[in-house]
């Protein structure tokens, strides 16, 4: 099994400038849907928490860039968990880019720190990370 969990992506037009560049916000973008279907596939529970009350809020987001990527690479999106405490969760994100020939180049590395909260958002107050999504987080702590 692997160490990681691997959300896979193609680079779209729609994700670069004029001038081919991808835009920044992207990668932040694509933790963040890595973070959804990681929710989505490992630790169903958790979705209906969330609709029971439970908010995932993101502290602190950030992504440093190695290389270039264009429209029509293949990315590979690698989550981990970094740290567990009680009510906050930290992520590791590696982008790889696999190329057609079966290689990888990391191309981005990136960090996504969230707290896990409960109640009304004028009274929102810390709360516990769900159970369901330590035990699903398990087999990726880094």
């Amino acid at each position: 099994m692997s160490t990681y969990y691997e959300y896979l992506h193609t680079v779209g037009f729609e994700e670069t400038s004029i001038m081919g560049n991808i835009y920044y916000v992207n990668y932040l973008r694509w933790q963040g849907r890595c973070r959804e279907m990681f929710l989505k596939e490992r630790a169903r529970d958790v979705l209906t928490e969330l609709q029971e009350g439970l908010k995932l809020f993101t502290l602190r987001v950030d992504c440093e860039l190695f290389a270039e990527i264009t429209a029509f690479d293949e990315l590979s999106i690698r989550m981990r968990l970094l740290e567990l405490a009680q009510t906050q969760l930290e992520f590791g994100f590696d982008y790889v880019r696999v190329n057609p020939d079966g290689t990888e180049n990391l191309i981005a590395r990136g960090r996504q720190r969230v707290a896990c909260m409960r109640g009304p958002n004028t009274k929102t107050v810390p709360a516990r990370v769900p159970e369901s999504l330590v035990r699903a987080l398990e087999p990726y702590v880094s």
